[in-house]
């Protein structure tokens, strides 16, 4: 059986920690030091019980060095026993924790850019296409970004990929069949494009403790085997789009024409004179070129 991704639970989730303050831990470090040195200087000749102590406590001044940990602005440290997770500590500055044997991997949550490569795909029309995407994404979710995916600065090129080869085969490059006309288009309606590539991103990087602030198609345009096809095409649709706009006005300043000859009464038309009017109007109206009138000196008869 298949299994989801997107439904799949994380197993790591940040348990956020507070250690003490940095110099409070140098504080009761030198104390240690300094209790070390009285005993080894003024008790230890002694032997028993002192030697035991200094047995046990020059070890842990040692180690104590380990403890310290300083965070930086937007970043984290996830803190480790002996392979097994511990917590997350998130509190910037000079911090101490009292476990030594800790393993600490330091996280980055500032904010990352990623552009994707130029891909080549089919949208929906199986016109191919060159697409490529920014994505502006962090780590909001320390553990699972660190336990959950193997490299989540690798696995966050793949999947932003893969959302926008996904994205770019359900919409045409432009509305040039009639079926695409007043639908999304990758080229016309950005925002709308943005807000679902952004939302698809997301989906795929959520188990990675990845936030996705931002996802925007950044190159689009045709593939070069059919660029000058498409173009003519365009241009083709261009132009008899401009025609039908053409005709369209002229019909409208022809009919209002004859209905204010009409209904001025300044001359009287039968069909046949009427059939002529609308002929030529809508030659000189429809006309690229400028048209040259003839000028009739006679009855309209003639």
């Amino acid at each position: 059986m298949s299994t989801n991704l997107k439904d799949l639970e994380p197993t790591f989730k940040d348990i956020n920690a507070k250690a003490i303050n940095g110099f409070l831990g140098l504080t009761l470090h030198l104390a240690l030091a300094f209790t070390n040195l009285v005993l080894m200087i003024l008790v230890a000749p002694t032997g028993g019980l002192t030697a035991l102590i200094l047995i046990f406590t020059i070890p842990l001044f040692l180690v104590m060095f380990n403890s310290y940990v300083i965070i930086n602005p937007n970043e984290s440290v996830v803190v480790q026993f002996f392979g097994k997770y511990a917590a997350t500590l998130k509190e910037e500055g000079f911090q101490f924790f009292l476990n030594p044997l800790y393993t600490k991997t330091r996280i980055s949550l500032r904010i990352n850019n990623f552009e994707s490569n130029k891909l080549k795909v089919n949208d929906v029309n199986a016109n191919p296409i060159d697409i490529a995407a920014v994505v502006v994404w962090r780590v909001f979710d320390s553990a699972e970004a660190l336990f959950e995916v193997e490299n989540y600065d690798h696995y966050v090129q793949i999947q932003s990929e893969a959302a926008l080869r996904e994205m770019a085969t359900k919409y045409p490059y432009d509305a040039i069949e009639e079926k695409d006309i007043g639908g999304i288009t990758l080229s016309s309606h950005q925002d709308a494009v943005a807000e679902e590539l952004q939302t698809s991103v997301e989906a795929r990087l959520a188990r990675a403790g990845i936030e996705v602030l931002e996802a925007r198609i950044s190159y689009l345009a045709y593939s070069t085997e059919i660029a000058q096809a498409m173009l003519r095409r365009q241009q083709a649709a261009a132009v008899v789009a401009a025609r039908r706009e053409i005709v369209d006005g002229a019909v409208g300043m022809v009919e209002l024409a004859l209905e204010q000859l009409s209904a001025k009464k300044i001359i009287e038309l039968d069909e046949d004179k009427k059939a002529t009017m609308v002929s030529n109007l809508l030659v000189v109206l429809c006309s690229e070129t400028d048209t040259t009138p003839v000028v009739n000196t006679g009855s309209l008869s003639d």
